[in-house]
């Protein structure tokens, strides 16, 4: 076996030296070094040696390693280099005085900007972050929400059902659900993320959009509450004092239910295809937590209260950054997109 190192020795320090090209060094390196090379190949029959033999042969073999390694690396420094001398010899050099090429850089989407934004928002107020499956359970999509089979409510969220009875999540609340019961009351908790619904695509409406469920859990928790979180929340949105309006509205998770609407900020509530001509938007519906929920969050509604809302993120950030149309920020066209230099 030591022959055999020596007889490798000669052979490889020849190649080496004949090499013509850095191309045929890294041909040379992996014959030799590689996986499946030489050295490598003769390193196994190391088990099969007396134990004297082996620690010889092995240090021979990693000297020689070592050996080859250096070679190899000095021969392909001084072809490499040979390499550059030819081509600035042969007229293709190139001004070093000329701009390089410039590389557009990516920013982040609209409704992350906002969603981000959020997220501070709540955090700050001791709110935690959670999140659920897209690929939702019909249970918690409807049932744990207070929506039994052949309820009406579910003809407004007309959804994509899958092939093993699962569906795609119509909206974030059964993030609420799977929150009630993995961490109990007290909570406070905020859940963003993309929604599915079958329905027609217009300026305000789109198949898939994004949501930011949100929650409050505990003792004698009210309506005041609620009021005061959603105010905090839009004044710190628009970094201004922005005109709203609650109204009744009816949602099975919730009792009341409220719908929050923004007053239009493309047109100023003076009306115009986003609003649907009526100087409002409907941003952000919220209520009461239903006590059928807090029962299937395994919550007892008699010593614990709580509110419940839904955020529209992509709706928000049309009124946030004035876009006109909802299809916009899911069409991929980078000329919309590249306006938000937020990175």
């Amino acid at each position: 076996m030591i022959e055999k190192i020596s007889m490798l020795r000669a052979a490889a320090l020849d190649k080496i030296k004949q090499a013509a090209s850095s191309g045929e060094v890294e041909e040379l390196r992996v014959r030799l070094l590689g996986k499946k090379g030489e050295l490598t190949e003769m390193l196994k029959d190391l088990k099969n040696m007396a134990i004297e033999e082996r620690k010889q042969f092995g240090q021979e073999a990693n000297e020689l390693k070592n050996e080859l390694t250096g070679f190899l690396e000095a021969k392909f420094s001084e072809l490499s280099a040979n390499d550059v001398k030819k081509s600035l010899s042969s007229g293709s050099s190139f001004d070093i005085s000329l701009p390089g090429t410039q590389f557009k850089l990516g920013s982040l989407h609209p409704v992350t900007i906002v969603q981000k934004e959020i997220e501070r928002i709540f955090t700050g107020m001791g709110f935690n972050i959670v999140d659920g499956p897209e690929a939702e359970e019909e249970f918690y999509n409807f049932e744990a929400l207070n929506i039994p089979k052949h309820h009406p409510a579910r003809d407004m969220q007309d959804t994509y059902w899958l092939e093993n009875g699962s569906l795609l999540r119509t909206h974030t609340s059964p993030c609420q659900v799977r929150a009630m019961q993995k961490y109990g009351a007290p909570l406070k908790v905020i859940a963003p993320g993309r929604c599915f619904r079958n329905e027609s695509t217009d300026a305000s409406h789109e198949n898939t959009f994004f949501q930011l469920e949100g929650m409050m859990i505990d003792k004698n928790v009210s309506i005041a509450n609620l009021i005061y979180v959603m105010k905090l929340l839009l004044s710190e949105v628009f970094n201004r004092d922005v005109k709203i309006r609650l109204r009744p509205g009816f949602f099975p998770f919730v009792e009341p239910g409220f719908e929050l609407d923004l007053n239009c900020m493309i047109c100023g509530g003076k009306g115009c295809p986003t609003c649907k001509h009526s100087g409002w938007i409907e941003l952000l519906p919220c209520g009461m937590v239903h006590p059928n929920v807090l029962r299937y969050g395994g919550i007892d509604p008699e010593e614990y209260t709580g509110f419940a809302f839904g955020l529209g993120l992509t709706r928000l950030a049309m009124m946030k950054y004035g876009i006109s149309d909802i299809r916009v920020l899911n069409s991929g066209d980078l000329r919309a997109m590249e306006q938000f230099s937020v990175r």
